[in-house]
């Protein structure tokens, strides 16, 4: 794949294509983002430890997979190749929220995002790949609730902001697929 990401405006319209590292350097450009949350057959969420060697919030603890659609690939498609790559795990996506939020990794550089956030749900064995993933933990709602209340330090910004929206607006974000309506299935068209 690419390493370049799309650069949109506030609506998501693509308004150019950019290298993914310069595309968060200095206050960040906006572009074109995900966020998976994977749960398992239980209601566990699965957290991720950043690898050391990322150039921001190394070491943070975060939601399973974040990354970047290539340029011309769906949300959709990029996330379940993501979940693949980063953590061996076949699933698909089912679109919950977008947001745009930005924050700063001290001079290091910068996340400005138009995020869509989607969860999947799978009971696959964890494969890790060790340049993305440090770590990793299935834990409860009210487990991650708590950790996140007691160390928000700990976590990168886009989850803080992620799981209070989700917690709030979308309180059913967890239960099986087989339960949720149509309208938070599949990312709109554009």
């Amino acid at each position: 794949m690419t390493n370049d990401v799309v650069l949109v405006d506030a609506q998501d319209v693509q308004i150019g294509v950019c290298d993914k590292r310069d595309a968060h350097l200095g206050a960040g450009q906006l572009h074109r983002a995900f966020s998976v949350h994977l749960i398992d057959s239980t209601a566990r969420h699965l957290l991720q430890r950043r690898a050391a060697g990322k150039m921001l919030w190394p070491g943070f603890w975060s939601n399973a997979c974040c990354s970047h659609p290539a340029p011309g690939e769906t949300i959709q498609d990029a996330a379940s190749r993501r979940l693949r790559e980063e953590l061996g795990v076949s699933a698909a996506c089912r679109f919950l929220y977008s947001f745009e939020y930005h924050a700063q990794f001290g001079s290091v550089g910068a996340e400005h995002e138009l995020c869509h956030v989607l969860v999947a749900q799978s009971d696959s064995v964890l494969s890790p790949v060790a340049e993305e993933v440090s770590e990793t933990r299935w834990l409860t709602r009210a487990e991650v609730s708590a950790w996140l209340s007691a160390s928000p330090a700990q976590f990168t910004p886009w989850f803080r902001m992620q799981w209070r929206c989700l917690l709030s607006e979308h309180p059913t974000f967890d239960a099986p697929a087989s339960q949720v309506g149509p309208e938070e299935k599949t990312l709109p068209a554009k």
